[in-house]
């Protein structure tokens, strides 16, 4: 039976935490890391309703995208719903998890997961995210540099997209003159040396720092290792926010339109006119993306599909891209399903269950 912990973890090597947004509060929000898990209910907002049919289903552990505790809490009374969602969890020690805006962030998270029920292809990540990369240059005797490579690259340094393992390397000489309370694998204490070595360079993702280090330090032989860490301006090809990407045949605006509610599932939508233009470029967000109108612009989209649209900022489109506003929950429902396949992965034949539960406060009417 996995413990609480074990589930974070799994979550969290998927959807890493330092990848949701600075206003953002992800991660396990009640229960104590180390208790065993009975069952996993999935859901996309936790509400007491939720709970209820946790208890239900035997689950002492509900995973959510959307955080139940979101913002300061000075009390807890029960005066609101979060409050009264806070208090029966901790009550009948339900552990509560979520993962949001490092979902979203993620190339293969809620985006993703959008443009897969929309059947797009090539998809690309939209707006990339800067400064989440960093570049390792270390410097090793030529028949050490296999151990020590292995060892950076198990802690997760050269994996750039489909590509695992990356490295450069260029062969020189090191010089070096140990002190006499030094204690050199190669040389003496007081005497000049000179070694074969290897200049090693590889990027790795900027919150894996200490596992690298810690790596680079265990595996290499000397006692003092010459490296440099650079934080990169490169834009994350697999981290950001939106996705872009293609129809497999164009469709006319209404065919579109009639294809979203398809496949999304939607009962109504917003959306912007665009003539007799046709669509086969489709941007994408999950949630509120307003946001990157532009970006969806800039992208060469024909459409843009998000949610939460103010009136004003329909008038962005500007006649060059449709906007389609199907909600923020029918954009985000099927986020389940991604914590879905992640669990039942590593955790099989364990109790995990989708909530039945409709927790989109908003209704429609005709």
């Amino acid at each position: 039976m996995p413990k609480i912990k074990d589930i974070v973890r799994v979550l969290e090597q998927y959807a890493p935490l330092p990848y949701q947004e600075s206003y953002d509060n992800a991660g396990l929000q009640t229960g104590n890391p180390v208790d065993d898990v009975t069952g996993v209910l999935l859901c996309l907002d936790c509400t007491e309703a939720v709970l209820d049919e946790a208890i239900e289903k035997g689950c002492n552990m509900v995973v959510a995208h959307h955080p139940v505790i979101f913002k300061g809490i000075k009390t807890l009374t029960g005066k609101n719903y979060v409050e009264r969602t806070i208090i029966k969890a901790i009550q009948q020690n339900i552990a509560i998890y979520a993962s949001h805006t490092n979902l979203d962030s993620v190339h293969n998270g809620v985006n993703a997961k959008i443009a897969e029920k929309l059947e797009l292809q090539n998809i690309k990540v939209l707006s990339k995210k800067p400064h989440t990369l960093m570049q390792l240059v270390f410097f090793v005797p030529v028949d050490d540099t296999e151990k020590v490579l292995k060892a950076v690259h198990e802690a997760g340094a050269g994996q750039i997209g489909e590509y695992s393992n990356c490295s450069f390397q260029v062969q020189g000489t090191g010089r070096f003159t140990p002190s006499e309370n030094a204690d050199p694998t190669i040389g003496e204490p007081g005497k000049p040396e000179q070694v074969q070595e290897n200049r090693v360079e590889m990027v790795f993702p900027a919150y894996l720092q200490h596992k690298v280090m810690d790596a680079l330090l265990k595996a290499h032989p000397y006692e003092e290792v010459a490296h440099y860490l650079t934080i990169l301006e490169n834009p994350n090809q697999e981290v950001g926010i939106g996705m872009v990407g293609e129809l497999e045949n164009p469709l006319t605006e209404e065919q579109f339109l009639a294809y979203l509610k398809e496949k999304m599932k939607l009962q109504g939508l917003r959306y912007t006119s665009i003539g007799n233009k046709q669509i086969k470029k489709v941007a994408l967000c999950g949630g509120a993306g307003s946001f990157l109108i532009k970006d969806a612009i800039r992208s060469g989209a024909d459409a843009f599909v998000t949610g939460d649209v103010k009136y004003h900022e329909f008038f962005d489109a500007e006649g060059r891209l449709m906007i389609a506003d199907i909600g923020h929950y029918e954009s985000e429902v099927f986020t389940k399903e991604i914590f879905y396949d992640t669990i039942s992965k590593n955790f099989p034949n364990f109790a995990v269950y989708l909530s039945e539960i409709n927790t989109n406060p908003i209704r429609y009417t005709y």
